[in-house]
């Protein structure tokens, strides 16, 4: 297995950050709203390391795919890591909504985590424009 590239350990990271924080702010609105049990802490759980795994593997897909030489080949790797990683979101979407153990939205709203990280970066990016 190749070395971690640091960029993406370091997005990463930052992805995971964000969803550990927005899931505690979803856990707060459940337990403020009287709606919090078990399956709400489980179903969180579930979908913030299926979303942060996701955005792992996609670094890592990223990452091997600007190694290989033919870009046909990359292009082809690039689509199958894209509908295995789906598939996966799919599984843990799936999962949340057929067993018991999870609650659907606890499970599906912290799939969309990364993709308000990646939205709100710019807003706290602390790098000097030109």
């Amino acid at each position: 297995m190749a070395k971690i590239n640091q960029t993406v350990r370091r997005e990463t990271l930052y992805i995971a950050a964000w969803t550990l924080v927005l899931s505690l702010l979803m856990e707060a609105v459940f337990l403020i709203g009287g709606w919090w049990d078990y399956t709400v802490l489980l179903g969180n759980l579930l979908s913030a390391v299926v979303a942060v795994g996701n955005f792992l593997l996609l670094g890592l897909t990223v990452q091997k795919a600007t190694g290989m030489d033919e870009e046909k080949r990359s292009k082809s790797f690039m689509q199958l890591s894209m509908m295995g990683r789906l598939a996966l979101m799919f599984g843990a979407a799936a999962l949340g909504a057929l067993l018991p153990c999870f609650n659907i939205w606890a499970t599906l709203i912290p799939l969309f985590s990364p993709r308000i990280a990646i939205f709100a970066r710019p807003l706290f990016d602390r790098k000097p424009k030109d």
